[in-house]
């Protein structure tokens, strides 16, 4: 293994260290390990979601105008402590209520469940979207239920910009909870991810084979296959969302992820053959993100998200947003 790392069990503490270097707006409780704003603006909407580390941009890559107020940080693929989440509502809430958004995986639905119960018995009015949009497989490791992937991304800045223009903790929590609904990603890896603890990839994938719909922690996907040309795995993918949901007739916002280790170069080269997919199956693309934004520590692969959205979502969406990993309109 070879890692730009001091030691296995400091990744995450010196992570944080440097989030807090190269971006002073922002605030860092290294105690709870919670990442939020660097200021309150009373009366808004608090958006607050997290997860375990190494999906980096997500979480904390998201933080600012436009999107989160804070994020939790747990260890790498764990997930964060209800204390964490407490203690995350406590620093950013603004007389408003605070949202939750949540990644349907079992450990971070439990702790969230109980941190909304903790923060409302402190007098913080909570409510918690949901995202399980992976159409790869139904049940899976660590969830019960589809698995929460791209389209938190999704809910995080639609919601966000609704928050920022004013919108109550209802209102926020209807369009985080519209965008949850009609997302759906499903992802494909080249190689395993090594987790820093382990030294070793976490699971075996040979040369010659790809893993056709394998979830952000290395999780099992629908199937083992060859490896193929970029075009047969943007069919492969593409083809399973579209059979999932009926994107046609609406405006859609479309997100292609890397998963940690792939360049870009091969990123806009599979989003070359996506988009030509979806033109052909008649899914008018009005929106496209392409780059690392939900990823699985240094996997290769990539990930495909689309929304079916409309006229207030595409302007939720174009509205400003000024985070680490996004930023647009300021």
């Amino acid at each position: 293994m070879k890692k730009l790392i001091n030691a296995p069990a400091a990744v995450l503490a010196d992570a944080l260290k440097g989030v807090a270097a190269a971006h002073p707006d922002l605030s860092v409780d290294f105690a709870n390990r919670v990442v939020s704003r660097g200021s309150v603006t009373q009366g808004k909407v608090a958006l607050i979601s997290g997860g375990g580390s190494g999906h980096e941009p997500l979480h904390s890559g998201f933080v600012g105008l436009g999107m989160l107020d804070a994020a939790c940080a747990g260890e790498i693929f764990t997930s964060p402590t209800p204390d964490q989440m407490l203690a995350a509502a406590q620093t950013v809430s603004a007389g408003a209520g605070v949202l939750y958004i949540v990644k349907n995986y079992t450990g971070d639905v439990l702790n969230f469940e109980m941190a909304a119960e903790l923060a409302e018995a402190e007098g913080i009015a909570v409510k918690t979207v949901l995202v399980a949009d992976d159409v790869a497989v139904e049940d899976s490791t660590w969830t019960a239920g589809r698995r929460g992937v791209g389209t938190t991304v999704l809910v995080e800045k639609i919601a966000g910009a609704a928050a920022e223009a004013g919108a109550d903790l209802e209102a926020v929590h209807a369009i985080a909870t519209r965008v949850s609904e009609n997302g759906r990603s499903m992802g494909v890896a080249l190689t395993s991810a090594t987790l820093p603890a382990v030294g070793k990839p976490s699971f075996d994938l040979p040369e010659d084979e790809i893993e056709m719909g394998v979830g952000i922690h290395g999780e099992p996907g629908r199937k083992r296959v060859p490896l193929v040309p970029a075009a047969e795995i943007a069919e492969e993918l593409v083809s399973s969302i579209l059979a999932d949901f009926d994107f046609t007739g609406a405006p859609v916002i479309a997100m292609l992820s890397g998963l940690g280790g792939t360049p870009l170069i091969e990123l806009y080269a599979m989003y070359g053959d996506v988009a030509a997919l979806l033109e052909q199956r008649g899914v008018t693309v009005e929106r496209a993100l392409v780059g690392d934004y939900i990823t699985s520590l240094d996997m290769a692969g990539c990930s495909i998200t689309l929304l079916r959205a409309d006229e207030e979502l595409l302007r939720l969406w174009d509205a400003p947003v000024s985070t680490a990993a996004l930023r647009w309109g300021v």
